[in-house]
């Protein structure tokens, strides 16, 4: 396993840039980021704010996996309406910039729990490598916020889902409402002030060997109605 990514000691203005998929500078990331969070208020409360609006206000589809660079975009999120793990936190990041609060990425493999029939045949695996999150700096530390799970799937999962409150790290809890283990953190992959799109690409095509058929065929469904929410295992 290669050794994590360490993200260079920045000062703060370089996590508010736009970046080429932390595109905080487009205008539908920057009314998305006006309409939810006054950049007149504190820090934490933005960020908490934001958070919400990027878990709930966005269904998380496993099975759209874009990973060209306009699906991997923040504002791809905002149009589309879905996304999964890495341009949910891209958009994080992104309103969290245009709104004036320092913003990264975080990315680690974990094992998944939560899936489906589908999305098992589709993977061959329940290795979820470079599984992305925002961190945010919020009074001088960086603070983890993963808004990858909107609340209807969680509450159809049941599944905990994951608060924020600007203070604690939000990362996947290890068991699930009902006692099934749900997610564990296997590797740290680092912090990056945009996506790493070509080293994510290079894993998937070691851990995934079948990833081309994904972008060949595609994938459809219901990630949400068919999530799989059977007996403990």
């Amino acid at each position: 396993m290669p050794q994590p990514h360490s993200a260079p000691a920045e000062p703060p203005a370089h996590y508010l840039r736009p970046g080429r998929f932390v595109d905080s500078d487009h205008p539908v990331v920057r009314e998305f980021a006006r309409r939810h969070a006054d950049p007149s208020l504190p820090v934490r409360e933005i960020a908490v704010r934001l958070y919400y609006a990027v878990r709930d206000g966005f269904r998380y589809d496993p099975y759209k996996f874009d990973m060209s660079e306009k699906g991997l975009k923040g504002s791809s999120v905002i149009e589309r309406g879905y996304g999964f793990c890495i341009p949910k936190a891209t958009l994080l990041a992104a309103a969290a910039r245009a709104s004036g609060v320092p913003a990264r990425l975080g990315f680690a493999d974990v094992r998944n729990h939560l899936t489906s029939p589908r999305l098992r045949e589709m993977m061959k695996s329940d290795l979820f490598a470079f599984h992305g999150y925002a961190e945010l700096l919020i009074d001088g530390r960086w603070v983890k916020a993963t808004p990858a799970f909107n609340l209807s799937l969680c509450e159809k999962a049941k599944v905990k889902p994951l608060e924020f409150d600007g203070t604690a790290d939000s990362v996947f809890h290890e068991f699930d409402a009902l006692g099934r283990r749900h997610m564990e953190y296997v590797a740290e992959r680092g912090s990056y002030d945009d996506v790493p799109r070509a080293e994510i690409l290079e894993v998937f095509r070691h851990v995934y060997p079948n990833y081309g058929d994904w972008v060949r065929e595609g994938v459809s469904g219901d990630f949400e109605r068919e999530v799989d929410t059977g007996p403990a295992s």
